[in-house]
C-alpha cells in the first residue's frame, strides 16, 4: 500500500510540474493569445503541437522504471492537448509520444501497449473536443484518461512474456497511473479558466465600448471640430490612452492628448501610416515604432472608419510605451470604431435631412413672400385714393409680415402669439383683397402659452383661403381655433374653412408623404409636426369645407417669455 502511495505521489509530482508549466505559459501574452483564438494558422497549430509533445516526451524521459516498464504521465499530456485544442493537437501529440515511447524501448514489455494507447488517447481527446460540451470536458477527460490507462494495463498483461511479468508490472503501476489521470481534469479546468477570463474581458471591453458610445452619442448630433475633440477626449480618458485622433481621408479632424501642440495649426496632413490604413482599408498596428510627428509615441493603432462600406476616415489611438496595443484593446477599438462609423453615418443622414427640411422651408418662404407682396401691393394701390387709412394699415401689416419672415431662423421656436400676430397680418392683407367674401373667426384661449416652430399655422390658413374660400362660390368663413385640452394641458390648433372641401386624393398623398400638387406648404407642415409631436396633420373633409388640425404636446411646448394678454385687437 505504501509502495502504491509513493508511486501515486510520483505521478502527481510530474502532473503538478506540467500544471505549473502550463500556468506560467497562460501568463505569457503569446500563449494567452493562442488560448483566446478560435481559428489557428498552421504555424500556431505547429506551436501548440510542439508544446504538448514536449510535455509528453518529458513525461517519458522522467518516468520511473518498474520492471522494464515506465511509470509516467504521458497520457495526461496527450489528452490535455487534444481536449483543449482539438484533434489536430491530440492525434499529432499522441503519434509523436507513442512513437518516441516505442523507439526508446522497442523490445520492452510495455512499448507496443504504450504506442497503441498514446495514439488512441489522442483520437479520443479530439472526439471529446468535438462532441462534448465545454463545461463537461474536464470530467470526460478524467473518465477517458482512466479508461486509456486501464487499457494500457490490459495490453501489458496480454503482450507480456511471461504473463506473470505483465501481472507483476500492472499490480505496481496500475493504481497510480489510473488515479493520476485525474490531473487531466485539473489541467483542462486551469486552461478553461483563462478562456473564461477571455469571455469576461470581452464583456468588459464590450461594456467599455458601449459606455463610450453612450457618452459620445450626443456629440454626433452636430459634428464639428469641437464635438470631435470632445469625442477624442472621452475615448482617451476611458481607455487610458496617451492620445487619440480622428481623421477623414484628407486631414486630421481632431487630436487630443500627448503631442497635441503639433496639431494646432489646422488642416494637418495625414501620416503615411494613416494613408496606408485608408488606402488598404485594413487595421494598422505599430507596437514598436515612432509616431510621424511625435517621436515619444511608440504604440499606434489605426482603424479605418467606414460610411456605406467605404473608408471615410480613421480612429487613431496612441501610447508612449511600446507594445501597448494588445489583442483585447484591438478588439475593443474595432467595436468602438464600428459604433463611431454608424454614429457618423446617422449624423450625416440627419444633417442631410435637416438641410432638406431647411431648403424646403426656405422654398416655402420664398414662395409666400412674392405672392403676398404682389397681392398686397394691388390691395394697397386700390385703397390709396378711396380709403387712405385702410391703405396705411395695409402697409403696416405688410411691413410686419415681411419683417417676420426675414427675421426667421430655420430652426427657431417662437411664442405662439407671435405666430398668430403674423397670421393676422396675413389675413388683413387677404381680407383687403377679398372684401366681404372672406370672414375670419378667432377661437383662441386668451391665456394660451407655448412655443412652436415658425410657419406652422400660416400655411394652413393660406391653404384654407386660397384653396378653399377663393375657389368657392359666395362668401366663406375661416375659423382658427387654438385651445388647451382639458385633460393633459396640450394645445390643440385647427384651421377650418367653408370652401368646396379638400379632395380625398390630397388627403391620401399627404398621409403617404407624397407631394400633393402645388401644396408644398401643407406637406412641409405635416412633416414638421410629425417630427416634433409624433403625429402629423389630421385632415378632415367636412360638408361643407375642410378642417386641418394638430396638437402641440405638453412635453414639447414651452412657456413663452411674452405674457401679454392676447386678443385679435392687438394686431391692429
Amino acid at each position: 500500500m505504501f509502495l502504491h502511495l509513493d508511486k501515486l505521489l510520483a505521478v502527481f509530482d510530474r502532473a503538478a510540474l506540467m500544471l505549473i508549466c502550463l500556468f506560467f505559459l497562460t501568463r505569457a501574452a503569446p500563449f494567452r493569445q493562442l488560448l483566446q483564438k478560435d481559428d489557428y494558422t498552421p504555424a500556431e497549430k505547429l506551436t501548440v503541437i510542439v508544446i504538448f509533445s514536449l510535455f509528453a516526451l518529458f513525461s517519458t524521459w522522467t518516468g520511473i522504471n518498474v520492471d522494464g516498464s515506465l511509470l509516467n504521465v504521458r497520457i495526461i499530456a496527450v489528452m490535455s492537448g487534444g481536449i483543449l485544442f482539438g484533434p489536430w493537437v491530440g492525434i499529432s501529440t499522441g503519434i509523436i509520444a507513442g512513437l518516441h515511447r516505442y523507439l526508446i524501448d522497442m523490445h520492452g514489455v510495455s512499448s507496443i501497449p504504450c504506442l497503441i494507447t498514446s495514439i488512441l488517447a489522442g483520437v479520443i481527446s479530439g472526439m471529446i473536443y468535438q462532441r462534448v460540451d465545454k463545461s463537461r470536458r474536464w470530467s470526460a477527460g478524467i473518465l477517458c484518461g482512466m479508461l486509456c490507462e486501464s487499457l494500457t494495463m490490459l495490453l501489458i498483461v496480454l503482450f507480456a512474456r511471461p504473463a506473470a511479468l505483465g501481472i507483476e508490472i500492472v499490480s505496481e503501476i496500475a493504481l497510480p497511473m489510473i488515479l493520476g489521470s485525474m490531473s487531466i481534469g485539473l489541467i483542462v479546468l486551469l486552461v478553461q479558466s483563462v478562456e473564461g477570463e477571455k469571455e469576461a474581458q470581452a464583456a468588459r471591453q464590450a461594456k467599455l465600448a458601449l459606455d463610450i458610445a453612450n457618452k459620445t452619442l450626443p456629440l454626433f448630433r452636430q459634428v464639428n471640430s469641437e464635438s470631435l475633440r470632445q469625442v477624442c477626449e472621452i475615448i482617451r480618458h476611458d481607455i487610458n490612452a496617451d492620445a487619440v485622433a480622428l481623421t477623414n481621408c484628407r486631414e486630421i479632424l481632431a487630436y487630443v492628448g500627448y503631442g497635441e501642440e503639433h496639431y494646432q495649426t489646422g488642416n494637418i496632413s495625414l501620416s503615411p501610416t494613416t494613408t496606408l490604413a485608408i488606402t488598404s482599408g485594413k487595421i494598422i498596428i505599430r507596437n514598436n515604432d515612432e509616431a510621424y510627428r511625435t517621436r515619444d509615441i511608440h504604440s499606434i493603432l489605426v482603424i479605418p472608419l467606414r460610411e456605406k462600406g467605404t473608408v471615410a476616415g480613421t480612429l487613431k489611438i496612441y501610447y508612449r510605451r511600446a507594445h501597448k496595443i494588445t489583442g483585447s484593446l484591438k478588439e475593443m477599438a474595432v467595436g468602438l470604431s464600428q459604433i463611431i462609423s454608424t454614429q457618423l453615418e446617422v449624423s450625416r443622414a440627419e444633417q442631410l435631412r435637416e438641410m432638406a427640411n431647411k431648403a424646403e422651408l426656405r422654398a416655402l418662404q420664398s414662395k409666400i413672400n412674392p405672392h403676398f407682396l404682389f397681392n398686397a401691393l394691388n390691395a394697397i394701390s386700390s385703397s390709396i385714393r378711396m380709403n387712405p387709412d385702410t391703405a396705411r394699415q395695409l402697409v403696416i401689416n405688410l411691413s410686419r409680415y415681411l419683417r417676420y419672415n426675414l427675421e426667421l431662423s430655420d430652426d427657431e421656436t417662437i411664442d405662439i402669439k407671435k405666430e398668430l400676430y403674423q397670421v393676422m397680418d396675413y389675413i388683413a392683407i387677404e381680407q383687403a383683397r377679398f372684401g366681404d367674401k372672406l370672414s375670419v373667426i378667432y377661437d383662441i384661449d386668451e391665456d394660451i402659452a407655448c412655443k412652436i416652430p415658425s410657419l406652422l399655422i400660416q400655411p394652413l390658413v393660406e391653404n384654407a383661403i386660397v384653396h378653399g374660400i377663393q375657389r368657392s362660390q359666395g362668401k366663406g368663413v375661416v375659423t382658427i381655433t387654438v385651445r388647451k385640452t382639458e385633460t393633459c394641458g396640450d394645445v390643440h390648433i385647427s384651421v377650418r374653412d367653408t370652401g368646396d372641401g379638400i379632395s380625398e386624393d390630397v388627403i391620401r398623398r399627404v398621409a403617404g408623404n407624397e407631394m400633393p400638387g402645388n401644396k408644398i406648404g401643407l406637406l412641409n407642415v405635416h412633416h414638421r409636426v410629425r417630427l416634433l409631436y409624433g403625429e402629423g396633420l389630421c385632415i378632415r373633409r367636412l360638408s361643407p369645407g375642410t378642417e386641418i388640425s394638430f396638437t402641440v404636446t405638453k412635453d414639447v411646448a414651452a412657456k413663452p417669455p411674452d405674457q401679454r394678454q392676447f386678443s385679435p385687437e392687438n394686431i391692429t
